[in-house]
């Protein structure tokens, strides 16, 4: 994203509205995979992730640059307002580094979650789970109803 030619896609459902990266890839974990050329991916968590951790307050990283790494192995962690949560692996191959961006502004992660937020960068195959933003943008429509729904029943 940092050329300015990527196609965003935007996307509004309920209260929850983003402008989505048309060539990333998307996981259910609502995570995004940037292909960087040469099986290099730059990996972040969707606005949809963001907003449901809160601000992002710390993270940490658990593996070190060159170390294997494989799908749904966990990397490390990152701490929003809101809670808690593990950082997944989301490819089959070698872990290369996380952004040191993130040790002075972790909030960028809020802010900018497609740019300069992004987690981590990692080099072999995307996992099989990953879809693209169309599929994903389905899978959203899906989860932002059930929110709904639980919202109504607590109502």
């Amino acid at each position: 994203m940092s050329d300015g030619q990527t196609k965003l896609i935007p996307y509004k459902r309920s209260r929850f509205t983003t402008h989505l990266p048309a060539d990333f890839l998307y996981t259910p974990s609502h995570a995004w995979l940037q292909p960087l050329g040469d099986k290099l991916w730059r990996v972040g968590m969707t606005k949809f992730a963001t907003r449901m951790l809160g601000d992002m307050v710390d993270h940490g990283f658990e593996v070190k640059p060159d170390a294997k790494t494989e799908p749904g192995e966990i990397l490390g962690w990152i701490e929003g307002f809101k809670a808690i949560s593990d950082i997944y692996c989301v490819v089959d191959g070698n872990f290369i580094r996380s952004n040191d961006l993130l040790k002075k502004q972790v909030t960028l992660v809020n802010k900018k979650p497609y740019t300069e937020g992004w987690l981590y960068e990692a080099r072999g195959g995307s996992d099989d789970r990953c879809i693209d933003v169309h599929k994903y943008m389905a899978f959203l429509d899906v989860a932002i109803d059930k929110i709904l729904e639980k919202e109504l029943k607590s109502e």
